[in-house]
């Protein structure tokens, strides 16, 4: 089950990719038109050369905002099937398009003959796109290969998937009419339990968002408050400006500090704690993880390198995150994000109507990096914890690392040959910073020689399961892995 959840958790990177996108041309857009159809503001008028190109980009970006639930759907089909093939996203998207039509209100209220229940007008949500792929997908791994009788042989293989798709979702669509009234009710009731706690009910979501980190489920959770799963849409509220000025947001606001300035700054810490003669060693690790977790957000290639080494250490980390949070959403500051809590998103969504007073983001993340220091440093020295550089000497490793570089054929030479040789590798796929691959014998997987690659770190969620944490160039080995296999 375990693996089934990371591997969905790895599909639904695929669609979220887009948001980027969205952040951008959505930033530069109110950059442009600040008040997107306000009139005139700060030097824009509405219908001027700047106001119509910002107002163009704002609508480009909304176009993939809100329709996120079909990018889900075709996103979460390719990833989930077996060799990611474009039949299992039409199959994903035939399932999407019977739930979206057979379960919207007017449909229903012609059903019953009486007014649809709520439920019904939110169908279009994260939620049924990704039961949509994982429906599409599970018909395409099963019925690709199916043979008929020659009379019906036009509709072998690939093209019975959809049709198939079509009679399962039928029969889905039939228990949704009964469970999703109740389902939808329960998962708003999540979210206003924790909404309705306020500052307190963010921070505990942030902890717990950090905490299923290293199994990366992290993303079930994201998306009941980050998108239109229980009602509360926060990011699409925030890019779409259909929320509330000083509350849309604080589902998002209170990453910033500790992924631009805080995680960086544990970086520092470790890197002051390690050991004189491995210091060079874990410069370009620690300093290349902290710009890139600076910069974009993306904080795996920090995290996984002293989860498993001091997983007491990650606990601390957690703990911080989510006072963090429950902190700065308690000031009056709003800030969202597009793709992550990193700088470029801070300045592209500190132009958006819904931001409030973002500058406060900079002397706020000043504090947490400075507590995050000397917290990371004190809790390191004291425990003496084994984080990167303080791992016990092992000389003859030593004279084998190989510190991160852009060598990403030596690097996945290295990786395969502690994986115990191409013949001990089962199947091998990635996400925006692992490489997840499926092993025949554990015992013959050596973690020094992949970590003296240069990757951040190695997890085993199974003894079938390797993940190795390679951080965003992660594409670029997992291609040439693929060609030495």
């Amino acid at each position: 089950m375990m693996k089934y959840l990371q591997k969905l958790g790895k599909s639904l990177m695929l669609p979220v990719a887009c948001l980027p996108v969205c952040g951008i041309l959505m930033g530069i857009g109110y950059i442009l038109a600040p008040a997107a159809m306000a009139g005139e503001v700060a030097g824009f008028t509405a219908g001027g050369f700047a106001y119509t190109l910002g107002l163009f980009m704002i609508k480009a970006g909304g176009a993939l905002i809100d329709n996120m639930a079909w990018l889900f759907a075709i996103g979460v089909a390719i990833g989930m099937s077996d060799d990611n093939d474009g039949t299992a996203a039409l199959a994903g998207l035939v399932a999407m398009l019977l739930f979206q039509n057979l379960l919207s209100s007017g449909v229903v209220s012609a059903l019953t003959g009486k007014e649809a229940a709520a439920a019904f007008g939110k169908i279009n949500n994260q939620f049924i796109g990704i039961l949509a792929g994982i429906i599409g997908a599970v018909c395409y791994n099963k019925f690709k290969n199916t043979k008929l009788p020659d009379a019906l042989s036009f509709f072998s293989g690939k093209r019975a998937v959809a049709i198939v798709t079509a009679l399962v979702s039928l029969v889905f669509t039939g228990i949704l009419f009964f469970v999703w009234p109740v389902l939808y009710g329960a998962l708003v009731a999540v979210g206003e339990a924790i909404s309705g706690l306020g500052p307190i009910g963010v921070g505990i979501y942030t902890f717990l968002n950090r905490l299923l980190i290293p199994v990366g489920l992290h993303h079930a959770l994201n998306s009941v408050f980050w998108f239109d799963v229980a009602g509360i849409n926060d990011l699409g509220n925030f890019w779409g400006n259909t929320g509330t000025f000083g509350q849309t947001g604080m589902y998002m606001t209170g990453f910033f500090p500790f992924m631009m300035l805080g995680l960086p700054a544990a970086c520092l810490a470790m890197y002051h704690t390690a050991k004189d003669n491995k210091k060079k060693m874990v410069f370009g690790l620690l300093a290349s993880a902290a710009f890139c977790s600076f910069f974009t957000g993306v904080t795996e290639p920090i995290e996984f390198s002293f989860m498993f080494l001091a997983p007491g250490l990650y606990l601390v980390h957690a703990l911080l995150a989510g006072i963090t949070a429950a902190i700065t959403v308690a000031l009056p500051v709003r800030l969202g994000f597009s793709f992550s809590g990193g700088a470029i998103d801070a300045v592209l969504s500190s132009f958006l109507p819904l931001a409030e007073n973002p500058w406060l983001i900079i002397p706020i993340a000043v504090v947490v990096g400075i507590i995050y220091y000397v917290v990371f440093r004190f809790v390191i020295t004291k425990f003496n914890l084994k984080t990167p550089g303080r791992e016990d000497d092992d000389l003859e490793a030593e004279k084998k690392v190989t510190l991160a570089n852009d060598d990403f054929t030596t690097v996945a030479k290295i990786v395969l040959e502690g994986l115990g040789g191409k013949e001990n590798v089962k199947s091998l796929d990635n996400c925006i910073t692992r490489l997840r691959l499926e092993i025949k014998d554990y015992t013959k997987v050596d973690d020094k020689k992949i970590k003296s690659a240069g990757v951040a770190g190695v997890i085993r969620p199974s003894k079938t399961s390797v993940q190795v944490i390679v951080g965003t160039k992660v594409q670029f080995v997992a291609d040439e892995m693929k060609k030495l296999l």
